[in-house]
């Protein structure tokens, strides 16, 4: 299968871009590995590429086709979607600005381009306080998680006005799960994804995104590590770290739609040449304005 999508890049001149929450054959398939926003601008800078096939869920495909106009980007499943992203739409967002009007508002990147349309500026999980506290005024609303909104708001001075959203993954692993990890693994390190509760957070170590816990998992002098995020994380932080040994704060963290992206479906789409996102160019020149914000 390895051999087959290798050929079949090579005749579609494309570039495979996987998400850390990947399983480990299709990380190992891909030609960059990372968090959403870091693939995305990836893939706007790899000039010699004219397919980009994301292997991640529907938003961050939209955010690729958002930053690289020019491209033909495939998905592997198109169902591969996000509930969190999926429990705010564009109509809400703008019915949810009207009753606070004045008020700046900020929107993950993992929400739908034409959510995004709808917003002042993105902020990944790595970057969202930097980005509330760039605003004018008070107050910020924040959509859609509300375990992020909640430790940004730790962070900031600022008030913010969260939106009732969550990932299922991250809301699901409890204070009592990271208990029972230490217990297991009581010399351990925790460090907990933005994403997650607060009471999770007031046992970890260290708050880090995706792209943090890599950076970190380099650096740090620790040689076990608890980690409170999807579990598929533990793959790319063992394959980089051989010498140091990562548990997850909860067996079952998966996220079940990222389990959608196969081997197969990967070959088939590069195959097909199916399976293509296609952002409404209103909606995409308004999304990318707020995701070039947060970039600058």
């Amino acid at each position: 299968m390895h051999e087959r999508i290798v050929r079949l890049k090579k005749e579609r001149r494309a570039v495979i871009l996987a998400h850390n929450y990947q399983a480990g054959e299709v990380q190992d398939a891909a030609d960059f590995v990372g968090d959403s926003l870091e693939l995305s601008r990836q893939a706007a800078a790899t000039r010699d590429a004219e397919v980009i096939v994301f292997c991640g869920v529907h938003f961050m495909a939209e955010t690729a086709a958002v930053l690289a106009p020019d491209r033909t980007v495939l998905i592997p499943d198109p169902k591969a979607g996000c509930p969190m992203a999926d429990m705010i739409t564009a109509e809400e967002m703008i019915r949810w600005r009207a009753e606070h009007p004045g008020v700046p508002a900020v929107c993950y990147v993992n929400t739908s381009a034409a959510v995004k349309a709808e917003c002042d500026v993105c902020c990944t999980s790595a970057n969202s306080v930097k980005i509330v506290d760039s605003l004018p005024g008070r107050e910020v609303l924040f959509a859609p998680d509300k375990n992020l909104a909640a430790w940004t708001a730790t962070q900031t001075a600022k008030t913010i006005i969260p939106w009732d959203g969550y990932c299922y993954v991250h809301h699901n692993i409890r204070a009592q799960d990271v208990r029972e990890a230490r217990e297991k693994h009581p010399q351990a390190e925790v460090w907990a994804h933005p994403e997650c509760r607060l009471e999770v957070h007031a046992l970890a170590h260290k708050t880090l995104s995706t792209g943090g816990m890599v950076r970190e998992a380099r650096a740090t002098a620790a040689e076990e590590i608890i980690v409170a995020t999807e579990a598929n994380m533990i793959y790319r932080l063992a394959k980089e770290n051989p010498g140091k040994r990562f548990y997850p704060a909860h067996e079952l963290a998966f996220c079940a739609n990222m389990r959608k992206i196969t081997l197969a479906k990967l070959a088939g789409a590069l195959e097909t040449m199916t399976q293509r996102v296609v952002v409404p160019p209103d909606i995409a020149a308004r999304a990318r304005v707020a995701i070039e914000r947060m970039i600058s």
